[in-house]
């Protein structure tokens, strides 16, 4: 499948994503100018971006950066700026030297060449489109539109039933099959039933009657209202996003006959079959959602299903078509994400080309862009942070010995990977053409599926990674007990190798802490050091994290981050604990570090403010209100602002290094803040 979103969440990961205006084809686009490494400020922090008319008890975000939040925009072509979007920028520029140097009949060098060759794209127009519009009005019956379906894994187009293989959390050292509900195209239920998202809604039944018209279907705008009306019963369905990232809900074992029991209006050993997904046992996630679903494909008539997946088919195909459905489908998106501009078209063909090809290209950015020194820096760097963990974690006051011993098995057999794996992918099968984009996406998505299902039945590789070392994100992958720091994230500001110590742990070491912790946050606690969905905990523990867990969500769901929108602390709270017992971590290690000396001050700062700083600074940045309004509705993540003063409110240390007081806005009395690791 392309471009499809998984919307079941088994694993602690944390995503980054890309998006477009016109330059020449890549063989007629000048080289660019060797991107340059950012240094912030002399010793790793831009002390100029501060507004310190505010007191740091008041509002911590605008202290640290005030005078920057007040002197930038957003680029009309982005939902959000700030430092790791800035840094994500820059290492486009980094791979863009490297596809550009790339030999024109090389896969590199052939796929971005399709991506820029605009006038070819607008010569073609729809023709790409038409055989595959064609083979779905052909579809006679719902058995072939079934298999039309499982053919929308490897091609364009969607499914009411996505699968794919994933560790067995009964079983974690084998791989078994996921199955669970599919099909809504806005990013949640909620956009379908609820009145604030009216105005997004309206948009994206609008770019349907235009995918209608453009593709030739007689009554657009009735067949617009057929689909919506459609997807709005998936959505009625769906579970809310709050089920979607519990690991207990989501764990659901099944065999193919109980399976078939369960959901019968599919032919579950054929569809999957048809697909290559069959196992010995499958993990249904959102179950009765699947159930559901299959119910609504039984009652929903032929026609209906057939002008879903035309629009489906057309929606995915869009970016990859000529200007008028690229630019018809980012109508309907910058609704959801407040962009004005679409991204320059070699930004969005870098993103493709990283995207679809991310090991090959990302083996070149590592060896010219990430030296041996960071790497070995940065796995030092983790091992402190591990140390610091266990020192937390044994110094926990309201965890009993036995459950805490439990924890540091499980930190201790967490594997920890930094800048880029062990071995990198084979792509030699792929076959990329210069002047055929449309069917490079294609063989793309065949290829991809093709290698996930290498792994299906078979042992867990955890020595795979599920981003490319070019990104600027990292991730726990959580039924695999490790963590994912690609290189694209290792530099300045979030790591520098020249930089002061506390400004290294306050960012670098931060993230590394939120990874980290992970493990042990609300949905962490319930998988043992082997990846196992289990019970560790005794009864007492159990009891007295969740009343600590309660109580950060009710700080989480007292912020509100737009007009009339507050954050679900239920939703957010595994990064919210992430964030704030990745801090006391990265606070613990920054500590350790000085072996017993006081730190230095420099230009009038303590190490504990150099230290806070550097963490406000890698969260500096600002968000658009729609894309604000589709974080808080769609995702665990809670939006950067609070992603500072959350987790600040409830560390001593913080209170301590800016003698923070009652008088302050953000205070709370040490015996209601929220103490977890």
């Amino acid at each position: 499948m392309i471009h499809r979103p998984h919307r079941v969440r088994l694993g602690a990961v944390l995503l980054a994503c890309s998006a477009f205006v016109t330059v020449p084809a890549a063989a007629q686009t000048p080289a660019p100018a060797e991107p340059k490494v950012v240094h912030f400020g002399t010793w790793g922090v831009d002390l100029s971006t501060r507004d310190t008319s505010v007191k740091p008890g008041d509002d911590f975000q605008r202290y640290a950066a005030g005078h920057w939040l007040d002197t930038n925009e957003i680029p009309a072509d982005k939902s959000q700026n700030g430092i790791g979007s800035e840094l994500a920028d820059r290492n486009q520029e980094q791979l863009r030297a490297i596809v550009m140097t790339a030999p024109a009949d090389s896969q590199l060098g052939a796929f971005y060449k399709s991506y820029m060759d605009e006038a070819r794209l607008e010569q073609l127009d729809d023709a790409p489109l038409k055989p595959e519009l064609a083979k779905i009005d052909a579809i006679k019956t719902k058995d072939e539109f079934t298999r039309y379906m499982a053919g929308t894994f490897t091609n364009y187009g969607s499914t009411l039933f996505a699968s794919g293989p994933l560790p067995d959390p009964n079983n974690p050292k084998v791989n078994v099959s996921g199955v669970y509900s599919n099909g809504m195209g806005m990013p949640d239920r909620d956009y379908y039933l609820l009145d604030k998202y009216k105005p997004q809604r309206d948009a994206y039944r609008a770019y349907m009657q235009r995918i209608f018209e453009m593709t030739g279907v007689a009554d657009a705008s009735a067949t617009a209202d057929m689909v919506l009306a459609f997807e709005t019963e998936i959505a009625k369905v769906s579970w809310p996003q709050t089920d979607l990232r519990d690991i207990q809900k989501l764990n659901n074992p099944m065999t193919l006959t109980e399976l078939q029991a369960y959901a019968p209006q599919i032919n579950w050993g054929q569809y999957l079959g048809s697909v290559g997904a069959l196992s010995p046992r499958f993990i249904v996630g959102d179950n009765t959602a699947l159930k559901a679903v299959a119910a609504l494909y039984d009652k929903t008539p032929l026609e209906t299903l057939k002008a879903w997946e035309r629009f489906k088919v057309a929606n995915d195909a869009s970016p990859y078509l000529s200007k008028r459905f690229v630019d018809s489908r980012f109508t309907y998106v910058k609704t959801l994400t407040g962009a004005k501009e679409l991204r320059p078209r070699w930004r969005r063909g870098i993103g493709e080309v990283d995207g679809r090809l991310g090991e090959l290209l990302g083996k070149t950015y590592v060896d010219q862009y990430f030296p041996a020194q960071s790497k070995t820096m940065m796995e030092e760097l983790v091992a402190n942070l591990k140390k610091a963990a266990a020192k937390r974690i044994q110094g926990n006051s309201w965890m009993g010995a036995a459950t805490k011993q439990a924890a540091l098995t499980k930190l201790a057999k967490m594997d920890v990977m930094v800048g880029y794996p062990d071995k990198f992918r084979d792509y030699s099968k792929l076959v990329m053409k210069p002047d055929d984009l449309f069917g490079n996406i294609q063989r793309s998505a065949a290829f991809e599926w093709a290698y996930a299902l290498e792994d299906l039945n078979k042992p867990v590789d955890r020595k795979k990674w599920a981003m490319s070392p070019a990104t600027v994100d990292a991730y726990n992958g959580g039924l695999e007990n490790k963590i994912v720091f690609p290189a694209g994230i290792l530099q300045p500001p979030f790591f520098d190798p020249t930089a002061d110590a506390a400004v290294n742990y306050g960012a670098a070491g931060a993230i590394i802490g939120h990874e980290i912790m992970h493990g042990f946050d609300d949905q962490g606690r319930k998988i043992d050091e082997t990846g196992a969905v289990r019970d560790w905990w005794t009864a007492d523990d159990a009891k007295r994290f969740t009343a600590l867990t309660d109580a950060l969500g009710k700080q989480y769901s007292s912020y509100e981050a737009a007009p009339g929108v507050f954050i679900n602390g239920t939703l957010t709270m595994g990064e919210n604990i992430g964030d704030m017992s990745g801090l006391e971590v990265a606070y613990e290690a920054y500590k350790m570090s000085l072996n017993g000396k006081p730190a230095p001050v420099i230009d009038g700062l303590t190490g504990p403010q150099r230290f806070f700083l550097s963490f406000a600074q890698a969260w500096r940045g600002k968000q658009r209100e729609e894309a604000i309004k589709s974080q808080v509705a769609t995702d665990p993540h809670s939006p950067r602002r609070y992603r500072i003063i959350g987790p600040l409110r409830n560390l001593d240390a913080w209170y301590e290094a800016f003698k923070v007081g009652p008088d302050s806005k953000f205070y709370i009395p040490p015996e209601k803040r929220v103490r977890l690791w």
